[in-house]
């Protein structure tokens, strides 16, 4: 089984790392206020326990969450399915089910379409294309595989 991480951008990669931050900081907030406050000034200790337990528990699967995108976000050609893994969510395709594949090199995306209409988006590096849709040819050798590009027009030339 070959496996291909997927690229975040690296906006996303920021926000990703800031939310790790922020969860963080938000817990240790958390466990201050309720180490220092305790169950004092409330109407009753119910209120300020349910307050501290239910941002401890966000806090943490933030953290999770986040972390699991960082680590498990990858694509997996294994015999006869297409794994996607974001994260916590995963899903398998059947390639038997798989029509095309197209790479557009205007946009340089890579995508897959299904014989009933359905597509998604290969979101890895542009180098492990050719080696991502090898895999996939390999497991069915029946997919049509196209390469879509800009055509040169005059106009084009022009501009240059």
């Amino acid at each position: 089984m070959k496996i291909y991480k997927f690229r975040f951008s690296k906006l996303i990669t920021a926000f990703i790392y800031a939310g790790l931050a922020l969860a963080v900081a938000a817990f240790g907030v958390n466990l201050y206020f309720a180490i220092t406050r305790g169950l004092n000034g409330a109407v009753h200790p119910f209120y300020p326990i349910l307050q501290y337990t239910l941002m401890g528990i966000v806090s943490v699967a933030l953290f999770v969450i986040l972390i699991s995108l960082i680590l498990s976000s990858y694509y997996a050609v294994d015999g006869k399915t297409l794994k996607t893994s974001f994260g916590i969510i995963k899903s398998k395709y059947d390639l038997e089910k798989v029509e095309s594949i197209i790479l557009d090199r205007e946009t340089n995306k890579l995508s897959i379409h299904f014989d009933d209409g359905a597509f998604i988006v290969i979101v890895v590096k542009p180098e492990w294309y050719d080696d991502f849709v090898e895999a996939v040819l390999r497991a069915n050798p029946k997919i049509d595989y196209a390469v879509k590009s800009k055509e040169n027009t005059p106009d084009d030339d022009q501009k240059k």
